[in-house]
């Protein structure tokens, strides 16, 4: 129970002020003329100037609150390397025993920096401030932190929110080794088939410096460099960007004998790959209704550089007047088809037909194009058919289907073969889902006969080859054995899905990874990781996922799709995830690239020795006290809260107001008599 007085004045401030000083001035005249009654007087006065200030006796009914103290479990990743989780239980047993025995002390107990998939390190502060969020900072008597050091939240001590001590207890060994692989220079972005600079350094610690190191480089899990670098100094290595899209590179050092962890030898880059330029040449070889559809689908795309040439000689229009005569401007087939071919990445001929234009010399060039990784793609009309076909030139040797010579008038709805509904340019092909397809038809198909090699993926009428591909050597062909394609883009009975059909098909004639038959990916979803298998196959074998820390993980593929099995499993460690199976191996980083809790794992005092110092805490490792923590003091005042073996916590006299009294003292009859008394004696005293 608390007393005390209180004032609640009848007047206003100012006017309080101003009787007060009138009334001393009169009582400092009364004293200094020595007036017989200037004591009772100014008792007079005095009571007076109390009755304006309204004072009231308080009694204040107190209920005390307990002090906190927090303890802090750092349960992050660096925390299972050796023997410090089961350091800091033993930590945390023998703290929660001795803050129990301090009376008018409430323990919480808050575990923190489990791999939260933000990538973010051990977060040890946030944590503790959203325990103690429903308590004032009066409460709180300190914080002991059981962690291996590496925490990554430390706030200014300025800004900690509370005044009380910081201690931590350090697990963990003074003497680890560890070895680490640093970033100083990572590309995101590169131009495909053009190189990128990745600079690193390989950082021993607990080690020598100077020590020579073998390190391995690879791209998508392929070695591409085995440098031998020196501990301690920059290096950089160059890798070819081969794909558009994720290109991930691995720079993994040799580990160090007696190290604490081999996790954090490897550091991975993920670079973009970005076509500079697609460069794309159009044969047109006469003007008709689908040539503006090819040229518009070309131009639409700003990484297109189309280069576009249209035969306006009909075929049957043959003499002998000679080609560059018949041109305004020179068709440069010597240029184009000798000198500058390996500069495009693709080739389309559209409608084209031998009439003299393409000596058969440059079709041998198109071949070996192709055959050394060039893309042609044909998209045939009646032209295919006709004894001046394409077909009838050196391209026999690469083109997938062989015209039969007759070409069907007849109307028909494009679908999908048993490949088609598997292969990645056609399955689930919008509209495709429907039975029979949802999509308009079409009124031309050339006759002929799938060579060995080629693989129909959407027929016409009477289950004829419609679209075909194959590859040749390093390079692909396509084949659409109609020209009527056109229709789709022009929205004839619906319209059909023409530009997915051939940004899919021209993907995959540049070798886009995501356009392949054969792939094994890994995708992050929410908190699982799917393991996809895209095959041409019944089946899919069963695949290995090995985890960031090196466990290894059989996952059996289902069937989600015509030609693609699934399987997912928890994305449980941040890093590099890698999958395989026996064929075919892929890689994905969960998290951030290069997750900050690896960054550096041996256990030290440094990080949160400033902020202890701060707040008159302590820092003390457990493999140097000889016992599992130091020994807990409550402290009701002072600056110092640590000694050599001791920690002490800030108790606190917080307490709760339950109940409130009052009593005016010149409020009613009391007040009354008190004035009349002093009036009376000053009266009285004044008489005699």
């Amino acid at each position: 129970m608390n007393y005390g007085i209180a004032f609640d004045p009848l007047v206003s401030t100012p006017l309080l002020i101003a009787a007060g000083t009138a009334a001393l001035l009169v009582a400092a005249l009364l004293l200094v003329s020595r007036s017989r009654s200037a004591v009772v007087r100014t008792l007079a006065f005095a009571a007076g100037f109390l009755a304006l200030a309204n004072p009231s006796f308080t009694r204040e009914d107190r209920d005390p609150l307990s002090s906190v103290a927090a303890v802090v479990i750092d349960k992050s990743a660096s925390q299972r390397f050796g023997d410090r989780t089961q350091e800091a239980e033993k930590a945390r047993a023998s703290l929660v025993e001795q803050l129990g025995k301090i009376p008018g002390l409430e323990v919480r107990t808050v575990e923190a920096g489990d791999n939260d998939g933000e990538g973010e390190g051990t977060r040890l502060f946030s944590a503790l401030n959203n325990a103690l969020s429903d308590i004032p900072p009066e409460r709180f008597a300190g914080a002991i932190f059981v962690t291996d050091g590496r925490v990554h939240d430390v706030p200014d001590p300025a800004a900690l929110g509370f005044e009380a001590p910081v201690h931590a207890v350090i697990t963990g060994r003074e003497d680890e080794r560890d070895r680490r692989v640093e970033l100083t220079a990572s590309p995101r972005f590169g131009i495909v088939g053009q190189k990128q600079t990745i600079g690193y350094r390989v950082v021993d610690e607990g080690a020598p410096a100077g020590a020579r190191v073998q390190v391995t480089v690879r791209r998508d899990g392929e070695i591409v460099a085995r440098p031998i670098v020196v501990a301690g100094e920059k290096a950089s290595v160059q890798v070819d960007i081969p794909h558009a899209g994720q290109n991930i590179i691995e720079i993994e050092a040799a580990p160090l004998e007696g190290e604490l962890t081999p996790l954090n030898n490897r550091v991975a880059v993920s670079i973009d790959g970005v076509r500079e330029k697609l460069r794309v040449l159009l044969v047109s070889g006469e003007p008709h209704s689908g040539e503006r559809t090819w040229r518009n689908l070309l131009k639409s795309d700003a990484n297109v550089d189309l280069v576009h040439f249209t035969i306006l000689r009909p075929p049957e229009k043959q003499d002998g007047t000679p080609i560059h005569e018949l041109s305004l401007i020179a068709f440069p087939t010597r240029e184009l088809f000798q000198q500058k071919i390996k500069e495009f990445q693709l080739i389309i001929f559209d409608r084209y037909a031998q009439q003299g234009v393409l000596p058969l010399i440059y079709f041998d060039n198109i071949v070996n194009y192709v055959r050394e990784g060039g893309a042609v793609l044909i998209a045939a009309g009646s032209d295919y058919a006709s004894a001046a076909s394409i077909y009838r030139s050196p391209l026999e040797n690469i083109l997938p289907a062989e015209p039969t010579g007759h070409v069907s008038e007849a109307p028909f709805l494009p679908t999908l073969t048993e490949a088609g509904k598997r292969h990645p340019v056609t399955r689930a092909l919008p509209g495709s889902e429907e039975n029979p397809p949802h999509w308009s038809r079409w009124f031309r198909l050339v006759d002929a006969r799938t060579e060995t090699g080629g693989t129909s993926l959407m027929n016409g009428a009477n289950n004829n080859p419609l679209l075909v591909l194959s590859r040749q050597g390093e390079g692909r062909v396509a084949l659409l054995l109609s020209d009527h394609i056109w229709l789709w883009a022009r929205g004839y009975e619906g319209g059909g899905p023409y530009l997915d059909l051939m940004r899919r098909l021209s993907h995959w004639l540049m070798k886009e990874p995501e356009l392949e038959e054969e792939r094994l990916t890994l995708k992050l979803q929410g908190k699982q990781l799917a393991a996809e298998r895209r095959t041409m196959r019944d089946e899919a074998a069963p695949v290995t996922v090995t985890t960031p820390s090196g466990e290894k993980r059989t996952l059996n593929l289902a069937q989600a799709e015509p030609g693609l099995f699934r399987a997912l499993t928890p994305a449980s460690e941040l890093g590099l995830w890698r999958a395989t199976d026996g064929q075919l191996s892929t890689l994905i980083n969960v998290g951030p690239i290069n997750p900050l809790e690896f960054a550096a794992v041996t256990s030290t005092k440094d990080v949160l020795a400033p902020i202890a110092k701060a707040t008159g805490g302590g820092v003390w490792r457990m493999s140097e006290l000889g016992s599992p923590a130091p020994r807990v003091v409550g402290v009701h005042s002072g600056e110092r809260f640590a000694g050599a073996d001791w920690l002490g916590l800030k108790l606190r006299d917080a307490s709760v107001v339950r109940g409130i009294g009052l009593f005016p003292v010149f409020a009613g009859l009391s007040g009354l008599l008190l004035l009349l008394a002093a009036v009376s004696a000053a009266w009285a005293r004044e008489g005699r």
